[in-house]
């Protein structure tokens, strides 16, 4: 039998590994971004056309390379960060591994310039999958380009998979934006098909966020310093106002690196437990600075997911700092906030012995003792009797009709009978008896009992359908706001935006982009009621990247569906006629018993359950 085990050809071995580095065009500036910060670079140029697909192209100013260093940059595993495994417990640099250059010249065609500043020429090599085209002296400036072409063309599934322009742009500005977060002394300028997006100045932390979030969110951040023996924990937090139900604002950085933490996230979110509507995420930029020693950040390929010694300590600190901030600003109670100096948080470990506190207790207290000056068990039942002696306010201005034999809001009109003993679904649902629970249903009588309509799914399936059909055949109406809206929105939600405004046109908004990641809303759908165009679009790209749909795949629906949800209205007081007007048009929908998302819309509590109630 012949032997079938084999060593893969390095060709191979480097698309495998291209896998697990390169995933999508944002990881290629990702890698490419974080090796020119290790060579020092005071700006650096992100040039991308097609989202990345066609060309990335990275500029930067730094140290440069060497001739023989420019070719072994290619190589697997070459790196000139590390020399022993110890060196990994002692890494301060982006880059270590020295798999992304090699990962990238598999799966794609790349090209670099380089030039040491002591070199009179520098270095161009041409590589295509992995083999080396060409490699010659070349003229020019001190630094490096790296330009990456037609990504995956040599991978056609890994290429298929990839997202429409507009979404795999929001994942290079996102990952434009965690390095520039992270470096705000650096300069950097991003270019998307011959169109400069954002200059970043250098500048100091909270300048930066303003820079890619916009000047509004200055007013939003609170500082948060907290040092310690074990971390040092500083940066900014977001007032409660700024908090949003979509992820797109929690950045961590540990030492300069950006990384995804969810333990050290849910300290945050436990912070914000009592100030923020459920659902809602608080927006934070948290910089870390720990001992290099007490982390490990080689346990992924990315190097985003990095492992903390002491994480319970940390996470107890990050908890208490976020909740100092909240209570310097007053959203909290606060106790002692001014405590200066270095706060020297023990650790558990094996030599450290951990002693109960001292609790006084009274042994001779006796709850039930007659004439306690707690209360005792007197006290309690005075209470208790004043609590049933009083129970008659309760019912002071209750007052029942004896002719209606009725003590509800809801008061039956003369055709209410007949109403209740029609059919439940005929060619005009009129019932002249309508009530609302808690701002939140709809409740009338039928032929078998009570209707009960969740309004805000029934106005989702009502407007959803509109939607549909409007982006179906493009004849949806604009109706014109009296005053135009502004809108700011960050860099990567400015991009999702623009690819998606032909498609909202179509469904009656009229949105014009406006520069400067600004767009004015001149008009809405029409019929779209007294609704905040800000608000529902702000509601309505949450609920799209939420579901994250792509348009040019047929899913149009799913956009119509996330304006619908954005749109539709929640726990609001209706007029009759509001309610008779929902109940109409739903019933006029094709599946008015569900909502987009096969929630239930209507519910029938019959007859015999009513009587079940009373037995």
């Amino acid at each position: 039998m012949p032997d079938i085990i084999q060593l893969l050809p390095d060709s191979v071995a480097n698309q495998i590994a291209a896998g697990e580095v390169i995933q999508r065009p944002a990881s290629v500036v990702k890698e490419l971004m974080e090796n020119s910060m290790d060579a020092g670079s005071s700006r650096i140029t992100v040039i991308v056309k097609d989202a990345g697909k066609t060309l990335i192209n990275i500029v930067d100013d730094g140290c440069g390379m060497s001739e023989t260093d420019a070719r072994l940059s290619f190589e697997r595993h070459s790196t000139s960060k590390i020399q022993s495994a110890a060196d990994l417990f002692a890494i301060r640099t982006m880059g270590f591994r020295g798999e992304a250059l090699a990962s990238i010249a598999a799966i794609a065609e790349v090209e670099m310039q380089t030039r040491r500043q002591e070199d009179e020429v520098g270095t161009h090599i041409e590589i295509k999958a992995s083999e080396v085209v060409s490699q010659k002296p070349v003229s020019c400036k001190p630094g490096t380009t790296v330009k990456v072409k037609n990504l995956f063309y040599n991978v056609p599934a890994r290429r298929k998979f990839l997202k429409t322009d507009s979404t795999e742009l929001k994942h290079i500005l996102t990952e434009f934006q965690r390095v520039a977060l992270a470096q705000p002394e650096t300069e950097f300028s991003f270019h998307h098909n011959n169109t400069e997006i954002l200059h970043l100045p250098p500048a100091n932390i909270r300048q930066r966020i303003m820079h890619l979030f916009g000047k509004n969110i200055n007013q939003q951040l609170i500082e948060t310093d907290t040092q310690t023996g074990v971390v040092n924990i500083s940066g900014y937090i977001g007032k409660p106002g700024l908090a949003k139900k979509s992820p797109g604002e929690q950045f961590f950085f540990v030492n300069n690196r950006f990384m995804k933490h969810p333990y050290f996230n849910k300290a945050v979110q436990q912070a914000y437990e009592k100030i923020l509507p459920p659902g809602s995420i608080p927006s934070y930029f948290i910089y870390f600075e720990a001992d290099p020693s007490s982390i490990d950040i080689n346990i992924h390929p990315t190097k985003t997911e990095i492992k903390f010694e002491n994480e319970r300590a940390i996470w107890q600190i990050l908890n208490a700092s976020v909740k100092q901030a909240l209570g310097k600003f007053n959203v909290v109670p606060s106790i002692d906030f001014d405590t200066q100096g270095l706060i020297d948080i023990p650790v558990a470990g094996r030599d450290n012995e951990l002693k109960p506190p001292d609790i006084p207790v009274n042994h001779d207290y006796n709850p039930f003792e007659q004439d306690s000056k707690y209360g005792g068990s007197t006290g309690y039942r005075k209470k208790e009797k004043e609590r049933y002696d009083n129970w008659e306010q309760l019912y002071k201005d209750f007052h029942q009709d004896p002719e209606k034999g009725s003590s509800t809001p809801m008061e039956p009109e003369a055709d209410t009978e007949k109403a209740s003993q029609g059919e439940l679904f005929d060619d005009s649902v009129c019932l002249p008896t309508l009530m609302q629970l808690k701002n939140r249903y709809i409740l009338a009588p039928v032929k078998s009992g009570v209707m009960m309509i969740h309004q805000r799914r029934a106005h989702e399936r009502i407007l959803f359908e509109k939607y549909s059909e409007a982006a179906k055949s493009g004849s949806a109406v604009a109706q014109q706001n009296l005053y135009p809206v502004t809108i700011e929105f960050n860099s990567a939600d400015f991009a999702l935006m623009s690819g998606m405004l032909d498609d909202l046109a179509n469904m009656g908004f009229d949105i014009r982009d406006f520069g400067r990641n600004t767009l004015v809303v001149y008009g809405s759908p029409a019929g779209s009621g007294k609704s905040d165009p800000a608000e529902v679009l702000e509601r309505f790209l949450q609920e799209y990247k939420n579901s994250g749909t792509n348009i040019k795949e047929g899913a149009r629906e799913k956009l119509a569906l996330s304006l619908a949800k954005a749109s539709a209205i929640t726990e609001k007081a209706l007029s009759r006629e509001e309610m008779q007007e929902i109940i109409d048009k739903l019933f006029a929908c094709n599946m008015p018993n569900f909502s987009p998302d096969g929630k239930p819309v209507i519910s029938i509590l019959s007859l015999d359950e009513l009587e079940k109630k009373f037995r």
